[in-house]
């Protein structure tokens, strides 16, 4: 046991509030660069999830500012329809793809229908078949788009992927919502840990922070600790834009969402189970994506004001974290006791 290491998640630790000159949080600039080519005026990500991004999320994420993710469960045709779509519509569209099979023919046809991000989408992106994906990847379409790769929890991984030819890298094993690796494989790292060892990393790729994220406390947390963007999974389920129909519960509205390794989500894409590392849920429904994105952004340039910083680089330069005990966990929520 001497071996073990303390680590943080998101809600052990706080932001200490700093000297600001931010006369208006419409002053503080968002944008943040995933390469020289893709910038982004809010940097956030639609998770690759067949509950979160088909279409209608990859286009309302490009209105807002940001990037939508085109999942991988379903047909090539499929997919390449979806991606096509978005990007008519929009701009800016990413699909997945995994690193086994028809990956190579699905990436081809993806950067086809106009994807500019290509999404390396396993549960555990350290990986030799990472590796080989990859180093293929690269060799079959070169430098024509951005590849996206993880998930990693550490920065051995972040910086072989980064070497295998990476130019942004998902950052974050076992904290999303739906995800149970942790409770499953006894593996896993705090995101907000992951974050802050990963961006000790001298190579020049993008970081992105994935699992764990609730709110906008944690979004700029999670900037503060190195990342250059988040990738958002329950914060959008709800959303109108999300697949799939309204559920109807009791006079309330929900829509489902489920983590792509729960036993649901397997059976419905390639009609079996392996490993189950994941759990379907239902969420409620939030209202629009621009709605949501918006309160999501309030919070965020509020955050960055808190820090007196005017973009993510000064926010990055200029926070410090303080730890905090259950108590001021529970003091630093809502905590009014209603008779």
């Amino acid at each position: 046991m001497s071996n073990v290491k303390s680590s943080y998640c998101f809600d052990d630790v706080l932001l200490v509030p700093k000297y600001s000159d931010v006369i208006s949080r419409g002053d503080i600039d968002l944008t943040s660069y995933l390469d020289e080519n893709l910038n982004f005026r809010l940097p956030v990500i639609s998770s690759p999830m067949d509950t979160v991004t088909e279409t209608d999320m990859a286009v309302a994420m490009n209105g807002s500012g940001g990037l939508g993710i085109i999942h991988r469960y379903n047909t090539i045709e499929e997919q390449s329809s979806l991606v096509y779509l978005a990007r008519e519509i929009c701009g800016n569209v990413g699909g997945s793809i995994g690193v086994s099979g028809d990956y190579l023919e699905r990436a081809k046809a993806l950067i086809s229908s106009g994807a500019n991000v290509i999404c390396v989408d396993i549960a555990h992106g350290h990986h030799a078949m990472m590796r080989s994906a990859l180093r293929a990847l690269r060799s079959t379409i070169g430098i024509r788009a951005h590849i996206m790769a993880g998930n990693v929890a550490t920065l051995e991984g972040f910086n072989d992927l980064a070497d295998w030819g990476a130019n942004s890298i998902r950052v974050g094993i076992g904290g999303g919502s739906i995800c149970s690796t942790r409770i499953q494989t006894g593996h896993g790292v705090p995101t907000f840990q992951s974050i802050l060892d990963c961006s000790q990393s001298d190579r020049d790729v993008g970081l992105i922070a994935d699992g764990g994220i609730r709110n906008s406390g944690d979004v700029v947390k999670a900037y503060s600790a190195g990342a250059d963007f988040v990738m958002l999974g329950s914060m959008l389920a709800g959303c109108t834009e999300a697949p799939g129909e309204i559920i109807h519960v009791d006079g309330d509205m929900f829509k489902s969402y489920r983590g792509m390794a729960s036993k649901d989500a397997q059976i419905g894409w390639r009609g079996h189970v392996s490993s189950i590392e994941g759990v379907s849920s239902i969420i409620p429904c939030a209202g629009s994506v621009s709605d949501v994105l918006s309160d999501i952004e309030t919070g965020i340039r509020s955050g960055l004001s808190y820090s007196g910083a005017h973009n993510i680089r000064e926010l990055q330069s200029r926070s410090s974290f303080i730890s905090q005990t259950s108590a001021g966990s529970i003091e630093s929520s809502t905590h009014i006791n209603n008779h």
